[in-house]
Formats: structure tokens, sequence, C-alpha cells
């Protein structure tokens, strides 16, 4: 069965414009429901999809944190070129790490971060995480254990150079919070086992902001935009960006 692609998308609502930014192999769909919410508010809301990302994951082993840095600048620049001159970033996980990079690299309303990373993960754990991400894929894509047995040998032959990289980016993202003082909401699920929720805290301490709030949900994973409290989490990044002064 061939797996229809994930696209990026854009739902325009309104004059004030929204990135939002997903995760390391996820794609569009992790903020979708939430793009929609905040489209019914008014609020034009513009998801990339990564190179690599919501396709086979041997097209993601041949990218890295440069190239998605990249996607995610193109990103903004597309609705600076399209006449939005206010713009906000939410991001989860690595989206949330690249929502705070933009917070000292551009102009930005405001920032949300939704289970972002700040300590950094041993390569033997990250690599673990893409070799489920690729095993499911693979079984998505409906073929029999004896076929994803042989592909995944395969696959676990392809080194995967970028995870050192991807380690480098959170330690300087880490590094440079305290560069940021756009008004920022910190969101983390207690029940996330992907990341150290302390990550949070080291957010919320670091930024330099004097507009920053934390908030932790407390029934949440880290795909807290899928969880069962997505309503209140959509309700509180709509008031936080309301709170802005746009």
């Amino acid at each position: 069965m061939k797996l229809v692609a994930p696209k990026p998308f854009t739902f325009k609502g309104g004059d004030r414009a929204v990135l939002l930014l997903h995760g390391f192999t996820g794609n569009s769909a992790d903020v979708r429901m939430l793009g929609r919410f905040l489209e019914t508010k008014g609020y034009t809301c513009h998801a990339p999809i990564y190179s690599g990302h919501g396709v086979s994951p041997e097209e993601l082993v041949h990218t890295g944190p440069k190239d998605w840095w990249k996607d995610v600048q193109d990103a903004y620049q597309s609705l600076r070129d399209e006449g939005y001159e206010d713009i906000a970033a939410v991001g989860l996980s690595l989206g949330g790490v690249f929502s705070l990079k933009l917070g000292y690299t551009v102009p930005i309303k405001g920032i949300v971060t939704m289970c972002a990373p700040m300590y950094i993960k041993s390569e033997e754990v990250m690599y673990e995480g893409v070799l489920e991400y690729a095993r499911e894929y693979k079984k998505r894509e409906g073929k029999t254990s004896e076929q994803i047995e042989e592909e995944m040998k395969k696959f676990e032959e392809t080194p995967m150079t970028t995870l050192k990289e991807l380690q480098n980016l959170i330690g300087d993202v880490r590094d440079s919070v305290d560069m940021i003082y756009a008004p920022t909401f910190v969101v983390q699920a207690r029940n996330d086992h992907m990341i150290n929720t302390d990550s949070a805290n080291i957010i919320y301490n670091g930024v330099e902001s004097p507009v920053k709030n934390i908030k932790w949900y407390e029934e949440s994973g880290h795909a807290i935009t899928f969880g069962k409290e997505r309503d209140q989490l959509h309700e509180d990044v709509y008031q936080f960006l309301e709170s802005l002064d746009w």
C-alpha cells in the first residue's frame, strides 16, 4: 500500500500569523488540529514539513538539523512574503526547540513550546526512536513481517550521522534561551516519557522575557497535541496568543 505523504498546510484565518512546527520524525499532522482550531479564532496558521519527514525513513537519514532549520526559516519567510508582519511560533518537541531558536534569530511576536527537549539523550536512545519510527512506517505501508525485517536490516546498516548534529542543536538552543525577550508560554505534559520534563523549567527560567508562563498538563504524554487534554491545550494556546500585543 502506498502511503499518501502528509503535506504542509496553510489555513488562512486573519492578519495574525502562527507558524506551527512539528517534532522529529513527525509531520504537519502533529499540529493540524491546533491549526484548524486557531483558524476558527481568526489566525492564519502555516505548518511546513521538514525535509525527510512524512516520507519513507530511508529519506530521513539523508537529512539533518541544518536542512530542517532552513525549512523553518523558509516557512517564516514565506509568511513574511505574503505580507504577515506579526508572526508567533508554536512548536511541538523539536518544533518547540526551533520556536525558541526563531525567538533569538528573527522578529517573533510570541513563542509556545510544547514538550520541547533541553536535555540531550544519548545517540543510542535517539537512534532507537528512529528505528521505531521506521518499523511503524513500514507497518502502515502494509508490508509483511518478513519484508519489514529484511528492510530493517538494510536500514540499520545506514549510518545516521545527523543525531550528533541534533544533540548539538539542542545544546546550542539551551545555551541561548537567555537571549529570548518575546512573550513565552511553556507547555509540558506530566507523563512525557520521551524527554526529561525538567526541560520545561530550563526554558521557563532561562528566557528573559518579562511575560512568560508555564503550565503542566497532568494527564498528557509527549504527543500532547493528540492527547486527552488537547481541547484545553487549544484554548490555552489561543488565550496566550490573544494576550500578545499584535
